[in-house]
């Protein structure tokens, strides 16, 4: 009964439920960009602006948001009867940014606990950060991923019109192809999401200090900065790892129920170069980069407004912070 006041209590559960707020932003600000870019990289279906006519004419506009509840449930802090799937996204986001604030200091000691951390902490906690969220996160994209290919129309997506949701999907992957299956991406996951994570931080960390000098120390950053800074954090990261990222949507988007074209990471980063070229690489990196821009900076405002409110007990002192 006492857990979540003591726990809200703490700068760690202030720090975890941030997370949440900022998770929750990103997600439901950038979904459809979402949608999009992976149907991009699943197959040469066009541009983003094809595909968007495409499947608002044929599947309705609520196709966008297909699959959404699997990275919403990682972001989310209750259960509730018919919500059970929200779960898992606020989750994700939380314990990105609450692993993010231990590993930052703990790779770097020398910096006291009054500063910021380092640079070399930063870029160092955010390798680390993306490393352990992939036990996490490939499983939710995984589910994402097959939902969002999951219309037939597509090749090489599976054949799951049955599928109402990611719980439904999870059980099928699991009767079907058991723990394994759904880690299935596990290793390309983490190997994306390690450096990514690190440019990531370090880039949010050194643009936020660029835009207002001090503000690291401070904390009294404007919204714009966050906004900003964040964006920015979110292009660099997926710049850095976009190639990665199409080998792994294309290796998750196998089932047993679909032709297996790929036999693991080497396999199918030469299969798809030598049928489709080297672009195929960077094919969708255009829309990737719009939204990352969006939900970044969603995300980070949102976490350090949400932090503020909460390490001012309600008291966000708008006309200082977030001008």
């Amino acid at each position: 009964m006492d857990f979540w006041p003591e726990f809200l209590a703490s700068s760690w559960g202030k720090e975890f439920v941030a997370g949440g707020f900022g998770g929750m932003a990103g997600i439901i600000s950038g979904y459809p960009l979402d949608t999009l870019r992976i149907r991009q990289q699943s197959t040469d279906s066009g541009s983003a602006l094809r595909i968007l006519r495409r499947v608002v004419a044929t599947e309705g506009p609520g196709a966008l948001y297909r699959g959404m509840a699997a990275p919403l449930a990682s972001v989310t802090f209750q259960l509730d009867k018919g919500s059970a799937d929200r779960v898992i996204c606020a989750l994700q986001n939380a314990m990105v940014f609450q692993i993010y604030a231990i590993l930052s200091r703990a790779f770097d000691s020398s910096v006291s606990a009054t500063d910021p951390p380092s640079y070399k902490g930063v870029a160092l906690g955010g390798v680390g950060t993306g490393a352990l969220q992939s036990f996490l996160l490939t499983p939710v994209e995984l589910i994402k991923i097959r939902l969002q290919l999951q219309n037939t129309s597509f090749p090489g997506s599976q054949s799951v019109g049955a599928h109402t949701g990611p719980i439904s999907v999870a059980k099928s992957i699991l009767k079907t192809e058991g723990l394994r299956g759904i880690y299935r991406g596990f290793t390309i996951t983490a190997l994306r999401d390690a450096p990514s994570h690190g440019f990531y931080f370090w880039t949010y960390e050194y643009m936020r200090e660029q835009l207002h000098p001090g503000c690291r120390k401070s904390g009294q950053e404007t919204l714009r900065t966050m906004l900003i800074a964040g964006g920015l954090a979110g292009v660099a990261s997926w710049v850095c790892c976009y190639p990665l990222d199409v080998v792994k949507t294309r290796l998750q988007a196998q089932s047993p129920v679909s032709p297996q074209k790929y036999n693991g990471i080497i396999d199918c980063l030469h299969k798809s170069v030598k049928q489709e070229g080297y672009s195929v690489l960077w094919r969708g990196l255009g829309t990737a980069v719009a939204r990352a821009f969006v939900v970044n900076g969603a995300i980070f405002s949102a976490y350090e407004i949400a932090l503020r409110c909460l390490f001012n007990n309600g008291n966000i002192q708008t006309e200082h912070n977030l001008e």
